[in-house]
């Protein structure tokens, strides 16, 4: 398959994911200032409802820890989050490197975060008990 061929067909697999709106759509505004704030201020509810499913999640591995008597689920749980937040800062970070230095830059940057944030808010309620 030609170079120029592999694109297209990359470009045409991807084109569902095309579709898909970014946090920054959600926000109505006539000036990218407008736009930032609005995104900035989703990013922190979203964050905020990262803490509260981990604050959950955490309960219950402690729960789960003091009935097996095992200390084990919520150190686990501990470095899975640091994992994680190492992970969305790096990749937030590679997507702002995307814009080149733009003025777009630091919307995209929490555009990333959001979507991060509100999945790992997602899988970590699925270990809410």
């Amino acid at each position: 398959m030609t170079r120029t061929a592999h694109r297209l067909a990359l470009l045409i697999a991807m084109a569902p994911l095309a579709t898909l709106a970014s946090p920054s759509d959600e926000c109505s505004g006539s000036s990218q200032v407008e736009i930032a704030n609005c995104v900035s201020d989703t990013l922190a509810a979203v964050d905020a409802t990262v803490e509260m499913f981990l604050g959950f999640a955490h309960a219950s591995a402690t729960e789960l820890d003091d009935v097996t008597g095992r200390a084990v689920s919520a150190a686990a749980l501990d470095a899975g989050q640091a994992a994680w937040s190492a992970y969305r800062d790096a990749h937030c970070e590679f997507v702002g490197t995307t814009f080149g230095g733009g003025s777009g830059t630091g919307i995209a940057i929490n555009d990333c975060r959001i979507e991060l944030g509100r999945a790992r808010a997602a899988s970590l309620r699925m270990y809410v008990q």
